[in-house]
């Protein structure tokens, strides 16, 4: 297996569940309010983890928030290029509607915005050309890190979540893997049907291979080569905070093993299957014997 680096942010969160989300002039109690672990980086790092995978985290906290460090610690990352700083870690507000289990997410930066070029440059210096480099675009210089990574021959995985402008900035020829949903791929191609939006994307990055989620109806994968759809397995619906980082994970995960695309993309739907059908981010996501043995049913066939 291949060695995994991922370079990503690092929240605290602070879930709020509620009857319905916060409107504008609206204030209502929430049913409960819980203190996680979070951030796509961390998640994403704990998911490679419990998926398997050999990976380092590189990122910065503050202080409040050395716990962090813990879960992934225990998770089985290597934690070696995580930095404390002064100033807070970042931070997330969480809202989840009780009946749904979906959820919306106001994001503190901290000090997930602290990377530096020197930082950077230190951290790519420890790793060779088959590392497989993720990134998601929670941290400042994603650029910076994409251009210094390329040019050491690594592959790179990039969920582009949140849009920002700053991945106009972002040469996206150098990604391996994009990781992405609905929403980002309209943002990025202007398209709104999964195999247009694969389309489209290819269309500018041939080399690129394109993992688009699509919530309840499953996933769409798409290279030059081949493409497919895969559908969700049959679950409680009770928080959906880290489904997309669990799959992503797993699927990287699987990616470094070397399994095919369907293989990855089947193991990586169980493990967000799992996810979803508990509460928390970090903390939901399972374990990889979990995920194996799991009885879970399809809701769909896979279509190639």
């Amino acid at each position: 297996m291949r060695r995994i680096l991922n370079f990503g942010s690092m929240n605290i969160d602070n879930v709020y569940t509620v009857e319905h989300f916060v409107r504008p002039g609206e204030t209502i109690s929430s049913l409960e309010m819980e203190v996680f672990p979070g951030g796509k980086g961390l998640n994403q790092t704990v998911a490679l983890a419990r998926a398997g995978a050999e990976v380092y985290h590189a990122g910065k906290i503050g202080k409040d928030g050395r716990f962090l460090l813990d879960l992934l610690r225990s998770a089985g990352a290597d934690i070696s290029f995580v930095e404390t700083i002064n100033g807070y870690t970042g931070k997330a507000i969480i809202q989840v509607e009780a009946e749904s289990g979906q959820n919306c997410i106001l994001l503190y930066n901290g000090a997930n915005y602290q990377m530096t070029e020197l930082f950077i440059d230190e951290v790519l210096g420890s790793f060779s050309a088959d590392t497989i480099l993720v990134l998601q675009n929670e941290i400042n210089l994603v650029e910076y890190i994409i251009d210094r990574a390329s040019a050491k021959g690594m592959q790179i995985a990039l969920n582009p979540s949140p849009i920002r402008e700053n991945l106009s900035k972002c040469d996206l020829s150098k990604i391996t893997w994009l990781l992405l949903n609905e929403i980002e791929g309209k943002a990025l191609t202007g398209e709104t049907e999964p195999e247009k939006i694969a389309g489209a994307l290819l269309a500018k990055y041939p080399d690129m291979k394109v993992v688009l989620t699509l919530g309840g109806d499953g996933v769409y994968y798409c290279d030059q080569n081949e493409s497919f759809r895969y559908g969700v397995y049959q679950t409680e619906v009770v928080d959906t905070t880290a489904a997309g980082d669990t799959f992503a994970g797993y699927f990287l995960a699987c990616s470094a093993r070397g399994m095919s695309p369907q293989m990855a993309v089947e193991e990586a739907s169980r493990a967000s299957a799992l996810a979803i059908s508990k509460q928390g981010a970090a903390v939901s996501i399972p374990v990889r014997i979990e995920v194996l043995h799991a009885d879970l049913k399809l809701r769909s066939e896979c279509v190639e």
